[in-house]
């Protein structure tokens, strides 16, 4: 498994994730870092996992699927929004909700990973960066298929909505390590499908319409606003 990983990491993640132990040892400073430093390093972790959380890693706009339009749309609105009052409070509200999902559905795929083995690499292959590339997928018919399957006889993901294009990418290294299989079979066992007479999961599907009126309607309201500010500049 260490060697499969590491041959994975050589080629796909450019980092020094599978490097020997010696050599890091070898480059461990010997002064202690600056503290600015790991709060740099924090702070950037933290967006590059906001980042992470788009369902379409090649969207720039962050646009193709509804979800990702309305959580897009809820970040603008609080941008130009004033901080600390009510209407800030409440876009933080459904964007951490909107958030929430998405992170429920990715501990699951880390539970699965963690008790196949994969303790210390779940983590980075569950990383997904905007620059992923169907043209560097190694099985791409054979990954689309495994999260169909997962969609429909599993209850992984916590919407009917099709599935999150990003784990295509997932399981394109899941194949190439070959504990594709294995995952599959875990996850049928840990989160098998829910009863179709059971009520559904409170989750995007639910949320986004409510979620798009309002940011319609601020946006709207921003408009009034906007004109009225101009028509009195006229008047003057």
């Amino acid at each position: 498994m260490g060697a499969a990983f590491n041959k994975f990491c050589m080629q796909f993640c450019c980092c020094c994730c599978c490097a020997d132990d010696d050599d890091e040892d070898e480059k461990q400073p010997l002064v202690t870092p600056d503290p600015l430093d790991y709060f740099t390093r924090e702070v950037q972790k933290r967006r590059d996992e906001e980042t992470n959380l788009w369902n379409e890693p090649g969207d720039p706009s962050h646009s193709e699927r509804d979800d990702d339009r309305t959580l897009h749309s809820l970040i603008q609105a609080r941008k130009m929004t004033r901080m600390g009052s009510t209407g800030y409070r409440r876009l933080s509200v459904d964007i951490e909700a909107m958030r929430d999902v998405r992170r429920e559905v990715r501990d699951k795929w880390k539970t699965i990973l963690e008790n196949l083995g994969f303790m210390a690499e779940a983590d980075s292959l569950l990383t997904v960066s905007a620059s992923a590339s169907h043209d560097r997928m190694r099985n791409a018919p054979a990954a689309r298929a495994m999260l169909q399957t997962l969609h429909s006889e599993t209850s992984i993901f916590c919407t009917r909505e099709p599935p999150p294009e990003r784990y295509l990418f997932i399981l394109d290294r899941l194949l190439y390590l070959d504990i594709a299989e294995d995952f599959l079979a875990k996850a049928r066992r840990f989160f098998p499908p829910t009863d179709d007479s059971d009520e559904e999961t409170p989750g995007l599907a639910i949320n986004l319409p409510l979620l798009l009126a309002r940011v319609e309607s601020m946006n709207r309201r921003a408009d009034e606003e906007e004109s009225e500010r101009d028509d009195g500049n006229l008047s003057e």
